[in-house]
């Protein structure tokens, strides 16, 4: 980045220490950690803020190119906790709780908005808003033994949380998506892989090194043209066909100015593998 934009609009995560989860930066790759295992890693209040506030900050971290999130101790992520959140949204006025939701919706819409892919690595139970967190990543990798349940009906509440019944269609198709959503089941990892749910299938112990070597081999990509890939899939879903044409159309042009075009291109031409910067 051009140092007169440095200041203002980048963050530097090398000391980043959160409160309510783990957070490792291995290179390029950051790794986003669900880690309380004892009860499955479930989220709480303050999970959900801090996890939205991250996503929102790695919009300003060019040195980080791709996100991996998995779960601690053999599980994804139960959802919200029954004790910590469950309970106190049962004493809530509309006002309070219409905020809660509308905070639980803005880390979706921030882990779509920040330009890194985003990968899941799910073993185990993935349940409630853990399988919205799964479900809004970009890639997922998952296990056999994985367990996907949207489990909102199943506490007398609609299906359409944090964005379900928009984005889970696109990735599984309606009727699929239907029969998740008002029954609540789990979603075997098998039946998850032949659905399109996840992208991988690999034994637990491969599950993180998968994700992370997937969002490694990403990160070592044109990060740009990525990050432009990951705004049209997400910015097209409102579009007509025709927008959409055009919309691509204005999209590569810009990626044709980056240098990562050039030296792909330098790179053939030598018949190189090309080493890609990010812009």
């Amino acid at each position: 980045m051009d140092q007169h934009l440095v200041a203002g609009n980048t963050v530097d995560l090398s000391s980043y220490v959160p409160q309510h989860f783990g957070w490792e930066q291995r290179g390029a790759v950051g790794v986003i950690t669900l880690n309380r295992p004892e009860r499955k890693n479930p989220l709480t209040f303050d999970s959900y803020a801090e996890l939205r506030d991250l996503f929102r900050k790695l919009c300003y971290v060019p040195d980080v190119k791709a996100i991996v999130v998995q779960g601690a101790g053999g599980n994804f992520c139960s959802g919200g906790d029954v004790h910590e959140i469950i309970g106190p949204l049962t004493k809530m006025t509309m006002p309070d709780l219409l905020a809660f939701t509308r905070m639980t919706g803005d880390l979706v819409k921030a882990m779509r908005a920040c330009p890194q892919p985003v990968i899941a690595a799910i073993d185990g139970v993935c349940a409630g808003a853990g399988a919205i967190i799964a479900m809004a990543s970009d890639l997922r990798v998952g296990t056999a033994r994985s367990k996907t349940a949207f489990l909102f009906t199943r506490v007398g509440l609609a299906g359409c949380d944090m964005g379900a019944c928009a984005i889970l269609p696109r990735i599984v198709g309606q009727g699929r998506a239907s029969d998740l959503l008002y029954t609540g089941r789990s979603l075997g990892g098998e039946e998850a892989y032949s659905w399109g749910f996840l992208n991988r299938l690999v034994e637990p112990e491969q599950v993180l090194d998968t994700g992370v070597a997937l969002a490694t081999d990403l990160a070592n990509g044109p990060s740009f043209g990525h990050a432009m890939t990951k705004k049209m899939l997400h910015q097209e879903w409102a579009m007509g066909v025709d927008e959409a044409i055009e919309s691509e159309a204005q999209a590569q042009a810009i990626c044709m100015m980056t240098q990562d075009f050039h030296r792909a291109y330098h790179a053939f031409v030598a018949k190189q593998k090309p080493v890609f910067e990010g812009d």
